[in-house]
């Protein structure tokens, strides 16, 4: 939001998921909750899980938006008696009290954990500590509204130090009344198994195509169609977040230039491969470079596959790219190979950015090992 500088939870480019009302694609994630709701099984402490940018704090919203506006079963029926209507969707309407509170980030009822920042360095913390979560005793303390139903959020889990999961544990072991916890996780094993163990999950799944192309479009993202929306589905490996990156950092025009340079291997077109290279050396394109070492990791992996299965990914993510990964990948023994090679040169490029080696010379040496794999498939 405007006047926040500092956001971890929130994907450069896109909306908070606070503002977001709608999420497009986890309709088996929001059923899973709506029953626990709807049969009076819910649970205090709910662990929503997947992989990083496909809607886990979106849906964390969408339900605390949803148990802060909607009274309990049992708080009676209507007027005449009759019996209190059934929810059938988390959908809360905008122009709900409730919503407007949350995008305003006042309402009572609501605590919302993140990395916060650091007062002596004035830096925003790499993880959430401990005074983060002890600060929930003044909140849980005050007379609960609305309801008396209160919710907290956790944005992410993954991101608490040792001091912090200890202090939540003891509140997962010992939940307070009338109040829910959600936890975003990316990476769930990295929990303690009794965080994990007192939570109820809900695994949300990679978007698939046309779900990627809805949700870039609610995001307010230009995708550039419909083949770019698949293109984008299969680089950011299902993730809205992913291919928002992508799309801010021009992920698929350099994705469409590495897929035409390994078109023309084993010879190697070094004039093209050094404008590449200097174009993520410029200052200040620290972004762009480490998005091009992750789509040679990414390429190299897809070549792995198309030798392992015989065929090449789909959808395609650039023109040309089966037609380029049949020729490189043809049997399980380069496959192999390509995956030795992803391995190599993912060592390679993670020393050389860690020794600040000159990035023209760290793109052009992952070029040259690459070179030299694909001239064990062609000769």
């Amino acid at each position: 939001m405007t006047g926040e500088p500092q956001q971890p939870d929130r994907v450069e480019g896109a909306p908070h998921p606070r503002e977001t009302l709608q999420l497009i694609g986890q309709g088996a994630a929001e059923a899973g909750f709506l029953d626990a709701f709807n049969s009076e099984r819910l649970h205090h402490g709910w662990l929503i899980t997947g992989p990083r940018g496909v809607g886990k704090a979106t849906l964390a919203w969408r339900i605390a938006r949803f148990l802060l506006a909607t009274p309990d079963a049992d708080a009676g029926g209507g007027l005449f008696g009759d019996a209190p209507v059934v929810p059938e969707t988390l959908d809360v309407s905008e122009d709900h009290p409730v919503a407007r509170r949350l995008l305003a980030g006042s309402d009572p009822g609501l605590y919302h954990i993140t990395r916060t920042v650091n007062e002596k360095t004035g830096r925003l913390r790499d993880q959430i500590v401990v005074d983060d979560v002890r600060r929930l005793a003044g909140f849980l303390g005050l007379s609960a509204a609305d309801g008396g139903r209160r919710v907290i959020i956790i944005d992410s889990a993954d991101e608490m130090n040792v001091q912090a999961a200890n202090a939540l544990l003891k509140m997962l072991e010992e939940p307070p009344a009338r109040t829910t916890l959600l936890l975003v996780s990316h990476q769930p094993t990295g929990l303690l198994p009794t965080i994990r163990s007192r939570c109820r999950e809900l695994r949300l799944p990679p978007l698939g195509v046309d779900d990627m192309a809805a949700a870039l479009a609610q995001a307010g993202v230009d995708a550039g169609g419909a083949d770019a929306a698949a293109a984008l589905a299969a680089l950011s490996g299902g993730s809205v977040g992913e291919a928002v990156r992508l799309t801010n950092l021009g992920g698929l025009e350099m994705y469409r230039e590495l897929t035409q340079l390994f078109a023309g291997l084993p010879q190697l077109d070094r004039p093209r491969t050094l404008k590449l290279a200097n174009a993520a050396a410029t200052r200040g394109a620290e972004d762009r470079l480490d998005l091009l070492i992750g789509l040679f990791d990414l390429l190299l992996a897809r070549l792995a596959r198309t030798g392992s299965l015989g065929l090449p990914p789909t959808p395609e993510a650039a023109e040309g790219e089966s037609e380029m990964m049949m020729r490189l990948a043809p049997n399980p023994a380069q496959g192999r190979a390509w995956a030795d090679c992803a391995q190599s040169v993912g060592v390679r490029a993670r020393h050389g950015r860690a020794v600040n080696l000159d990035p023209a010379a760290l793109v052009l040496d992952t070029m040259i090992k690459i070179q030299k794999t694909a001239a064990g498939a062609v000769r």
